[in-house]
């Protein structure tokens, strides 16, 4: 017989699957413990439409990402080791369905919830545009191969010794053999050539300079085929010729034909033609004379010839072409292909490869010029460099607010600690309360710069917009510089907002940057703020404000605008249209999604040369009476009855942070154990372990953590009160977090109020 009350508990769990859903950049599902799905986002239902054939309507039963993408026993397989490896942490795979389904390739990431153990979030990536570039970039590199190996035209490599290196299928052909028995065993170039007229005794040579031959097949007769050869050197490192690449032309048919190789040469031009690769014949000058469709494409116009192949590069790509075509024409052989950039109306990112041809009749040869496009490569690299660059500030970050906030919240609660002997009025209060004032103001600091790396602790509240802008003001001023004029007009009667503090700052601030950035000589960014209310459904771009009440939150620049083509992406991931290394592409991404996050919406307006503006709208909260009060509290911590009673375990390795703390707390009324670490902590008497009311614990320590702590004491105890404190909340956090259920959380800094708030409000929860 089920649970009556697994009803209930599912609809307890609706708000917050649907928060986790919604949160989601990719198709996101959460499910339960028991695998049914209880919130997805629209990529999600998406999605599943596409492989379920059938509309998926919001009432519809959703299926579980294991059944929808099942496709056969492997996925199956796959998607329950997922299932099972999920729950112990996040586990990552890519899938790849068959062709019925599109032939999609996705990339499934599954990992369990914060705090609620028996849930799951499945994140279903597309990724078959991005392995699709990958495949293009391959299959162009096999297609040049298999062109040069089934070209018209016999081709060959010989050493200096005479022995043969590479030979194509056309030339294995006339030879009766295969290109792999040729180059196998050994063969020698007088084994296959001779002169056509030799004298007796008269024997090719790999030096031989080319001209008309005798080819013989290598399994004996008379079948005797005369070709024409054209043979250039490849010198080595010490400058002597290392080996010897021939075209071999069939002669016999020409002559059968009386003179004319019109067949050869159209079934050559269609080779030609259609190469999926970039090819070019330029003269000694370097002076395109001749090219195919593949280049007119990357190109992207008709314009080419008769123009040098150095004035269609970028510029700074100009002076290392003309080294290297220079460098090839001596006869210099390289590793690698050059990479260059065309400067063409597609400006298309190019790897290059260039071979020397056969002398012509006045002296003068001629350059064939391979060219194989790699921007989407290329532009796969910086999105992962980027990536990178972003998670090692990150890191920064979060190594710096971690160290930092301790120092403060020592100075901060020594500073509460003083002042409670020294009074308004008392010589030393001003000077304490500087010395308060400045450290709350570096707080702030350290609060921007993990908003900067997205590494803030997210803690909604209400706040009024207007306050929030005018502790910004003067990080914005020194963020934009002193040639652009900062302006902010605030409305009146602002309602309140509410939202994270530090992911509020996070857009301001990331607009603020978009908008320098687009004032290099100078301007002026004005920031408003007013009540807005919607009375009907509005348009706003793709999306539809719905009816309400909003603060709308306004960030204009005069800088050169935005262009038509352009503002349907200016949201998504690693879209920019900066130079590479000037911007990520995930400043507007990461704005977008923080608004959508919080129930709010944002809009551009933009043209080009007339600056642009970004309107955001947020819900207007309107609080009940128990909101306003606990806010009151927090700004006035120091009225309410923070006494309490109870036996605190305090584990923190910084010992100022310990001992201000310990003192707070005992001068509260609270009995206190402190620990320097974990394993201190666990070294306590059993007697003394069992009567703990509340642990207090630091999250990043060494060897055992706070998580690890707490998941060790709450197996002797199931019902002890857990408050983490941390100046910075990273990954191993939120994971460990997620196994440790009702813990609760305090961010450094924190004074010597908000420490017995929060402790008085655990206890008495």
């Amino acid at each position: 017989m089920g649970n009556p009350f697994s009803g209930l508990f599912a609809a307890a769990r609706q708000p917050q699957a649907r928060l986790l859903a919604e949160t989601g950049t990719f198709a996101r599902a959460v499910l339960d413990g028991s695998g049914m799905v209880l919130a997805a986002n629209a990529a999600y239902r998406a999605l599943a439409a596409r492989l379920e054939a059938e509309p998926v309507g919001i009432a519809a039963a959703l299926p579980a990402p294991p059944s929808l993408l099942a496709r056969d026993a492997d996925c199956a397989v796959l998607l329950r080791r997922l299932a099972a490896e999920g729950r112990r942490g996040a586990v990552r795979e890519e899938l790849l369905l068959p062709a019925a389904d599109g032939g999609l390739r996705l990339q499934v990431v599954v990992l369990p919830v914060p705090q609620a153990p028996d849930m799951m979030i499945w994140d279903i990536e597309d990724i078959t545009p991005r392995q699709s570039g990958l495949d293009l970039i391959l299959r162009q590199r096999d297609e040049l191969a298999a062109f040069l190996d089934n070209a018209p035209v016999g081709l060959y490599s010989v050493a200096a010794d005479g022995r043969l290196q590479f030979v194509n299928s056309r030339l294995a052909a006339w030879l009766g053999s295969t290109p792999e028995a040729i180059v196998g065993t050994g063969t020698r170039l007088d084994e296959i050539l001779q002169h056509a007229e030799a004298r007796e005794g008269e024997t090719m040579t790999p030096d031989w300079e080319g001209g008309e031959a005798k080819l013989r097949p290598l399994g004996g007769g008379d079948g005797f085929r005369l070709v024409g050869v054209s043979q250039a050197a490849v010198p080595g490192p010490d400058g002597r010729p290392q080996r010897y690449s021939a075209v071999v032309h069939d002669l016999g048919l020409e002559l059968r034909q009386r003179g004319t190789l019109r067949p050869v040469e159209a079934g050559f031009r269609r080779f030609f033609d259609q190469a999926p690769i970039g090819i070019l014949v330029l003269d000694g000058g370097g002076t395109i004379r001749e090219a195919n469709a593949a280049f007119a494409g990357l190109w992207g116009g008709d314009d080419w010839l008769g123009r040098r192949l150095a004035d269609l590069v970028r510029e700074e790509d100009a002076l290392a072409l003309t080294r290297h075509l220079a460098a090839v024409r001596r006869g210099e052989t390289f590793g690698k292909p050059l990479e260059i950039g065309l400067a063409g109306a597609r400006e298309r990112n190019v790897e290059m490869i260039a071979a020397t041809s056969a002398d012509h009749e006045d002296g003068q040869s001629t350059l064939l010029v391979y060219l194989v496009d790699t921007t989407d490569q290329r532009s796969l690299q910086n999105q992962f460099h980027q990536s990178q660059k972003m998670q090692a500030v990150g890191q920064l970050a979060g190594g710096i607010a971690h160290d930092f906030n301790n120092l403060l919240t020592a100075m901060i609660g020594f500073c509460d600690l003083l002042l409670q002997r020294h009074q308004p009025g008392d010589q030393s209060f001003a000077d304490i309360m500087q010395i308060k004032q400045n450290a709350s103001r570096a707080a702030n600091l350290v609060r921007q710069l993990l908003a900067f790396s997205r590494q803030q602790t997210l803690v909604p509240k209400l706040l009024d917009v207007t306050d929030v802008l005018a502790d910004l003001r003067n990080l914005i001023g020194r963020l934009i510089g002193e040639t652009i004029t900062l302006k902010m007009v605030h409305g009146r009667d602002l309602g309140l907002v509410k939202v994270d503090q530090g992911q509020l700052e996070q857009v301001i601030i990331n607009l603020a940057v978009n908008a320098r950035d687009a004032m290099a000589d100078g301007g002026e960014l004005a920031i408003r703020t007013a009540n807005w209310q919607a009375e009907r459904p509005m348009a706003l771009g793709s999306e539809t404000l719905p009816p309400g009440d909003y603060v709308r939150i306004e960030v204009a620049d005069t800088g050169h605008g935005i262009a038509a083509e352009h503002l349907g992406k200016i949201f998504d991931p690693f879209f920019t249209t900066k130079a590479v290394g000037a911007g990520t592409g995930l400043g507007l991404s990461t704005v977008y999604g923080i608004i959508r996050q919080t129930g709010g919406f944002i809009h551009v307006d933009s043209e080009k040369g007339h600056g642009a503006s970004f309107r955001i709208y947020l819900p207007r909260h309107h609080p009940t009476s128990e909101e306003l009060a606990a806010a009151r509290d927090d700004g006035r911590g120091d009225l309410r009855d923070l006494t309490g009673q109870g036996l605190v375990l305090l584990v923190e390795d910084e010992d100022a942070v310990r001992s201000f703390a310990a003192r707070a707390l005992r001068n509260k009324g609270y009995t206190v154990i402190e620990a320097a670490s974990g394993e201190q902590a666990l070294a306590l008497p059993p007697e003394q372990l069992d009567r703990v009311e509340l642990l207090i614990s630091d999250v990043v320590m060494p060897n055992l953590d706070g998580p690890a702590l707490a998941a060790e004491l709450r197996g002797r105890r199931p019902l002890l009160k857990i408050l983490f404190i941390s100046g910075y909340a990273e990954d191993s956090l939120r994971t460990n977090m997620a196994q440790s259920a009702h813990v609760n959380f305090l961010p450094k800094p924190f004074s010597l109020s908000q420490l017995a708030g929060k402790v008085k409000e655990v206890m008495g929860a």
